[in-house]
């Protein structure tokens, strides 16, 4: 399970990473946007809301520009997997934030009124403004303003991460790269000897 898993991972979030191209910054800006929106209880708009962020500073400040493909990748940090422990932190962090202490909840109560919130038969975008909906009537504002120092500290760290990920990277590559080039260079060199020597 595990090895598939990783795989998946590898292939959704590494791989469009390594296949960036332009600046490291403008690679790792994607990664850190993409984490940030995935990091909110904003279940199937997050792909939406990049495109729009993505719109917007291209518009207003294109020296900010990411890139988009990474970022949308990176939206499925959270996934349908990890939303009941990610979106409960949120309420949890959000409830000790605003001093709601009587508001802490077990997770398996919360997680049971997720699955109810989820399972509601609607699609589209009814589907999204239903679930929003449902949550704010469920749980208000805490899981709203919990999600604000996820997305900081995660936009930040994937940011940070990517970044010196790609800079490894690139200096990996190269010095494959000059490793393969000299040891061409050699073999070139060597099999060159014996016709060089041939003339003395």
């Amino acid at each position: 399970m595990i090895n598939p898993l990783s795989r998946l991972l590898r292939y959704r979030l590494v791989i469009p990473i390594l296949r960036g191209t332009g600046l490291p910054d403008y690679t790792a800006r994607g990664v850190g946007i993409g984490v940030a929106v995935s990091l909110t209880p904003l279940v199937g708009v997050q792909m939406p809301i990049v495109v729009g962020i993505w719109s917007l500073i291209r518009l207003m400040r294109p020296s900010w520009t990411f890139n988009l493909v990474v970022a949308l990748a990176w939206t499925w940090a959270t996934n349908v997997f990890t939303v009941p422990i990610v979106y409960y932190v949120f309420l949890q962090t959000g409830n000790l934030m605003l001093g709601r202490w009587e508001n802490l909840s077990a997770f398996g109560h919360f997680s049971e009124r997720l699955d109810a919130i989820l399972s509601l038969d609607v699609s589209g975008v009814t589907a999204v403004w239903t679930y929003l909906t449902a949550m704010l009537n469920e749980w208000g504002l805490p899981l709203f303003v919990g999600c604000v120092p996820w997305m900081i500290v995660g936009g930040w760290i994937g940011y940070r991460w990517s970044h010196i990920y790609i800079e490894r990277f690139k200096v990996a590559r190269r010095e494959r790269q000059d490793r393969k080039a000299a040891r061409k260079q050699a073999a070139a060199l060597k099999a060159g000897q014996p016709a060089a020597d041939n003339h003395h």
